[in-house]
């Protein structure tokens, strides 16, 4: 009986098995079909709705191109109508042009009658003009070229003389305006710089001593303490009867300055004898070359030069202690760069140039006994060994005249130096003193057997000889200069360089009668 239940029960679920899976087969099947319907229902939908859309994409396009095309239509007509007004503006100016070229052609044939009449004129005239000039001619008796030649002949005559008469009142004219000028811009030069006066040739130096007594041992044992004074310092000590004071002798200023110091500080301290003359003589020499490159210094920073290169400070320095005829030459080379810088501005030439050689034009003075050179001629050297420029150089060199002035700041500074030499009070030295030493020179040349002629030019700067050249040949004539230079140095006492000049010619003279 259990067993026909399981049966039962087994055969209930198997039949309820089947026929769920029927049910569930036939849902999906009738889910799918749905499916398929809903999709094919879409499908047609889409197909519709794009069918639709490109109608409406066709129609807009076809409107679209309507539109272009209508404006495309106006421009064209528009671009038409412009090209039919063109062209009947160009129809226009082209009748215009036809026209006018009408009329040319009628004024050109106008022009053409109107030249040939002229011409058949012209060739009448010029039958008159030459009817005329063949009367004139016969009237006046020469031809028409003379004529000519005669009336610019006399025009230019006329003319030469009117120009000469005018460049010569125009040259008068010009010469005293430039004398009244120069005078003018010298004597306000001069006038505007104020300078010391020269007191006499400063050739000795006074000591005073504490008592005769001193005298003996300045003297020292044998002599040896005033020979080594001289020996070391270059200056003769004079010891005289004058009371209490010895004088010191030297036409060099810086030896005397030297021996004059040395002497003081001597007496002063006590102590004389041989070594302690020359440590004092040391002493005193660095002493007197600090005080020269003081002074020059000043003088640079007085007159605005504070960029001048120490060896120039130097050379100015130098001629500190330097006299030329008892002038102070760096006192003088200051008072020519003031003269040289007021001429020269108002010349309006170059101030500064002017200004710098005139105060360095007689630095070859301070080595006059170091150089066989003249002093404008080692000055130039030195200035232009120095670093100053061209124009300077020959400023210096030729102050002088020993060569040629090239700058007008060169000729300013020649006429400063003469200015400030020749001024009163400048210099002091007699005529007779001055005659005396012309008249030395020209004796001393005059008295070698040989010399013909002596001339002593340049205020005593040059001797100029002329011998004889039956006595003297030309081998000798160099050592008779040489001759007389030494007697010059050995018996004389001068400022600065003599130059020497000795001449030796033969001339041959005929008369025919």
């Amino acid at each position: 009986m259990d067993a026909i239940v399981w049966i039962a029960g087994l055969v209930c679920l198997l039949i309820g098995s089947l026929i769920g899976y029927l049910l569930r087969y036939t849902y999906g099947k009738m889910k799918l079909t749905s499916a398929e319907q809903k999709a094919v229902r879409i499908s047609k939908e889409a197909v519709r709705d794009a069918e639709i859309k490109k109608n409406e994409i066709i129609i807009s396009g076809r409107e679209e191109i309507q539109k272009e095309r209508l404006e495309l239509d106006r421009e064209v007509r528009s671009s038409r109508l412009e090209l039919q007004n063109i062209e009947k503006r160009l129809q226009a100016k082209e009748e215009n042009l036809e026209k006018k070229n009408a009329d040319l052609e009628i004024y050109k044939q106008t022009l053409s009658d109107k030249e040939n009449s002229l011409n058949v004129k012209l060739s009448e005239v010029d039958s008159q003009k030459v009817e005329l000039d063949r009367e004139k001619e016969r009237v006046a008796g020469c031809t028409k070229e003379q004529a000519k030649e005669e009336l610019i002949a006399l025009i230019e005559d006329e003319a030469k003389k009117d120009a000469y008469t005018y460049v010569k009142k125009i040259e008068y004219e010009a010469t005293l305006e430039a004398d009244r000028k120069a005078r003018d811009i010298i004597l306000e030069s001069m006038q505007r710089l104020a300078s010391e006066t020269a007191s006499g040739i400063r050739a000795v130096s006074t000591v005073s001593l504490p008592s005769d007594e001193m005298k003996g041992r300045i003297i020292g044992r044998e002599g040896r303490n005033i020979r080594s004074i001289e020996t070391l310092t270059g200056a003769d000590i004079v010891i005289d009867d004058t009371p209490d004071a010895v004088v010191v002798s030297c036409f060099d200023p810086v030896r005397r300055e030297i021996a004059k110091r040395t002497l003081e500080t001597l007496v002063s301290d006590g102590r004389i004898h041989p070594a302690r003359i020359e440590d004092v003589v040391n002493k005193v020499t660095k002493e007197v070359k600090k005080i020269q490159l003081e002074k020059g210094e000043e003088v640079a920073m007085e007159l605005g030069f504070s960029s001048m290169s120490a060896g120039l400070i130097r050379a100015l320095g130098r001629l500190h202690f330097r006299y030329s005829y008892s002038q102070n030459v760096l006192l003088h080379s200051k008072e020519c760069a003031y003269l040289a810088g007021m001429i020269a501005s108002e010349l309006g030439a170059n101030a500064e140039i002017a200004k710098r050689a005139a105060l360095l034009h007689d630095i070859g003075k301070g080595a006059a006994n170091e150089s066989e050179k003249g002093h404008a001629e080692y000055g130039a050297r030195l200035a232009h060994d120095l670093g100053e420029c061209d124009e300077v150089v020959n400023a210096i060199a030729s102050h002088h005249d020993e060569v040629p002035a090239k700058t007008i700041e060169a000729l300013i500074v020649k006429i400063a130096d003469k200015i400030s030499a020749s001024r009163t009070g400048a210099r002091n030295d007699s005529e007779e003193n001055y005659i005396n030493r012309l008249e030395n020179l020209e004796n001393i040349a005059l008295s070698i057997d040989g010399v013909e002629k002596a001339f002593a030019i340049q205020a005593g700067r040059e001797l100029r000889v002329i011998v004889s050249p039956e006595k003297v040949t030309d081998e000798e004539a160099h050592d008779l200069a040489k001759r007389i230079t030494d007697r010059i140095k050995a018996e004389l006492k001068y400022p600065g360089k003599i130059k020497v000049t000795l001449t030796r010619e033969r001339r041959f003279v005929e008369y025919a009668g």
